[in-house]
């Protein structure tokens, strides 16, 4: 069933061979479930399954409750879905976090669920994937078992690819129950993931993950007491797998094309791009955002204006960001992601961005004009980077401005803009677009470690700004909240709390400008509510969407071509007349460990390690936040600490104003500059966030606090109590819940007299 792959490309095979070598024989020769069999069938779990394998005595252990422990963690936290390494040749691994074995008990989990809240219905999901490996697998399988529980599943003509946010797009427009959509986002080829979508359309909440997770423990209960389970699978044509259904709307473009007409791709904002002399090119990473945003351009009939790098579907994402070396110059494979805003170091201390450089642009772009814009979408085509071609001489106008670039050659630089940088121009162009076509009060949602930029142009337009903690699903949880005071309260002023603990007054009747974050994540409101099929009313949809974004950009870079000006110029000028002085961003990733690691021990061993790292130098920074909140210390108590630790470094913290936990970091805002220091929940990975007025000091800062082993010092010790420290993490997780429940939308869903 299984095997070792080949590929044409010889990166990929030494990853197969890497991958395969690493792959002991029980777990090559495992057979759990045949899912190239089209007809229905059984998996039987059994008790010898939840154990750890062992040659003599449990030859068919599987190590599920191990597996379970982790993924229960991860569920808890998960900012984009539960996600993962797999065994790339072996998807019933269940040494690793994300396996087929995994995927069957989570989507029967969920089914249940679904079947004890709305028993005697017609559930119905939508589910859909991208291209990376064991997708289409995972989506058979999700499909088959929901279908032998009496679940209805939408899934695209011929179970072809969908983005992330068309699964959630008609998850709301056609009032289903939610979706199961299959992807690691940005993140390295062998890594997978489920992102659950509720009925709204947006990413599970902790609580709602935890639904299902809790019945996966009841399921392995009985299996320890009475010895084994059932999970019975439907055939593969089972009529509840309904391909009809989205094949009217054109796989459910035609609905979206309808709802970006009500928004973003209104004619003051296509016109110009129909009349635009150049070429856009769009970067389609993966290859799978082709087959979706080509029809959405080509309905919207602005298809010409684009020329295409990467339409091919390939799950080794054409060797972007992929090396044969790793960071510290050792031979073996390494995975940048597929973040085109990634930011390395050479041995000589120069940045470069290590998956541009494997885009081949050099090559590419030599035959495109200065001016020429590349947009860059990933897999599941929900982020965005913005990229021009500019002249060499540009390079100090730049560096002054703080746009990164990469050389070209022939005098030709490619200005790389972050999103933060991205964002600000585009929110900026749509509130000109829209600013006289309406006079409800407009906000955006942005998390706390994108720019500060956004939050000082917003307080210059009189526009409000709701901060939240990282993750789109946070962002979803604020719309909800705001839909639901409109709904009770259509004549009142509205006010949300963000996460930073300010009251925020969005006005009578506001719309909802733009929701971001850094990432390169974001979605624009609509002048008029958005209505779901059934009349569910919504200002935005759930997930972020790199359509909207690219329909966004385009319409500036039209406008840009008209005036003979580059987004660097132009950027600059959003600056200015904005009078923004927090011009610079900065982020800096730290890894503990190689994510690619094929052999599954040392990866485990190594991540291990790893987590004890990121969560030292978390509880340092977090431990003053809780302290301080419960004035155990004083502001000027963290001062000391902080400047008694890093003056040696020479950093200053006598400018500090406040510390404060933002739902998922901690968060110190100086007078002119913000630092947030963020730890993977579930990955031995920080990350280090700044903003200000000084790109260089910004940067310093970020390094760092972010590459701070953690370690307590004497003053810490002395100051920041015992009890605050070991417990830190459970106060903060007391703090974040209470934000996410305070004026929380909790309506019940009503299943709906559906017409297809």
């Amino acid at each position: 069933m299984f095997g070792l792959k080949k590929s044409e490309n010889e990166l990929e095979n030494e990853l197969f061979k890497s991958v395969y070598s690493k792959t002991p024989d029980y777990i090559k020769n495992l057979n759990l479930m045949n899912f190239d069999d089209e007809g229905e069938f059984s998996f039987i779990l059994k008790k010898e399954y939840l154990k750890p394998y062992n040659k003599e005595t449990n030859p068919q252990g599987l190590g599920l409750e191990e597996w379970f422990e982790n993924y229960e963690k991860e569920a808890k936290v998960s900012t984009a879905g539960i996600r993962g390494p797999q065994n790339i040749l072996n998807p019933q691994d269940t040494r690793f976090p994300i396996n087929l074995v995994g995927i069957v008990l989570a989507t029967l989990a969920k089914a249940l669920v679904a079947k004890e809240k709305y028993p005697n219905k017609r559930i119905v999901k939508v589910a859909g994937c991208e291209v990376r490996y064991n997708s289409q697998l995972f989506l058979d399988a999700i499909v088959r078992i929901q279908a032998a529980n009496g679940i209805e599943t939408l899934v695209p003509k011929e179970r072809k690819t969908i983005p992330i946010w068309l699964a959630s797009f008609l998850a709301f427009k056609l009032d289903l129950l939610g979706g199961e959509y299959i992807t690691s986002s940005h993140g390295i080829s062998v890594k997978n993931a489920t992102k659950d979508l509720n009925c709204q359309g947006s990413q599970y909440l902790p609580e709602e993950s935890m639904e299902f997770v809790n019945k996966i423990r009841e399921i392995f209960d009985i299996v320890n007491k009475n010895g084994e389970y059932e999970i019975k699978i439907s055939a593969k044509d089972n009529p509840l797998i309904n391909e009809k259904a989205l094949e009217k709307y054109d796989d459910g473009v035609n609905l979206y094309v309808e709802y970006l007409k009500q928004g973003v791709a209104q004619d003051f904002n296509l016109n110009p791009i129909k009349h635009m002399n150049s070429k856009i090119i769009v970067e389609s990473v993966g290859g799978s955002a082709y087959r979706t945003l080509s029809k959405v351009l080509n309905k919207l009939e602005i298809s010409e204006k684009f020329d295409w790098f990467n339409k091919t579907e390939d799950p080794f994402f054409h060797s972007i960001g992929k090396y044969d070396k790793t960071p510290k110059g050792e031979s073996g494979f390494y995975d940048y992601s597929v973040d085109a805003t990634v930011i390395s170091k050479k041995s000589d201390g120069s940045k470069y961005f290590p998956v541009i450089e494997t885009m081949d642009y050099e090559n590419k772009l030599k035959n495109y004009p200065l001016g020429t814009v590349v947009l860059i979408t990933d897999p599941d085509h929900d982020r965005l980077t913005v990229t021009q071609i500019e002249s060499e001489g540009n390079t100090e106008f730049l560096k002054e401005l703080g746009v990164d670039f990469i050389h070209l050659g022939n005098e030709r630089i490619l200005t790389v803009f972050s999103a933060n940088q991205a964002f600000l121009m585009l929110m900026d162009f749509e509130y000109k677009q829209i600013k006289n076509k309406s006079h409800n009060p407009k906000f955006i949602i942005k998390t706390t470690a994108s720019a500060l930029s956004w939050d000082e142009w917003a307080k210059h337009n009189g526009v409000k700004v709701i901060n939240v903690p990282v993750g789109f699903k946070e962002i979803a949880n604020i719309m909800k909240k705001t839909e639901l005071k409109l709904k009770n309260f259509p004549n009142e002023e509205i006010i949300i709390d963000d996460v930073l603990q300010n009251p925020i007054n969005i006005g009578v009747n506001p719309r909802l400008l733009f929701a971001g974050e850094e990432s390169g994540g974001m979605i624009m409101g609509t002048l008029d509510l958005i209505e779901s099929q059934h009349g569910r009313k919504a200002i935005a949809m759930r997930e972020k969407s790199a359509t909207e974004a690219i329909i966004v950009a385009s319409a500036l870079i039209a406008k840009l071509e008209q005036e003979n000006k580059t987004l660097s110029q132009n950027l600059e000028e959003v600056f200015d007349h904005n009078k923004i002085k927090a011009k610079y961003d900065t982020r800096v990733d730290i890894a503990y460990y190689n994510e690619s690691e094929p052999d599954i021990d040392k990866l485990k061993s190594d991540k291990f390690l790893g987590e004890q790292k990121r969560t030292q130098n978390d509880i340092f920074y977090l431990s003053m936040a809780i302290a301080l909140k419960k004035g155990c210390i004083d502001l000027n108590g963290i001062k000391n600490i902080l400047n008694d630790k890093f003056k040696s470094d020479d950093l200053d913290f006598d400018d500090l104003k406040s510390v404060k936990f933002v739902g998922d970091g901690t968060y110190f805002e100086f007078e002119n500059k913000f630092i947030e220091i963020r730890p993977s929940g579930t990955d031995a990975k920080t990350k280090a966030y700044g903003g200000g007025a000084d790109k260089f000091e910004i940067e310093k800062y970020a390094n760092i606090l972010g590459n701070y082993n953690g370690e307590r010092t004497n003053l810490h010790k002395e100051l920041i109590p015992q009890e605050i420290y070991e417990k830190c993490k459970e106060f903060a997780l007391d703090d974040y819940l209470k934000f996410v429940e305070k004026d929380a939308n909790n309506e019940t869903f009503e299943i709906p007299e559906y017409d297809f």
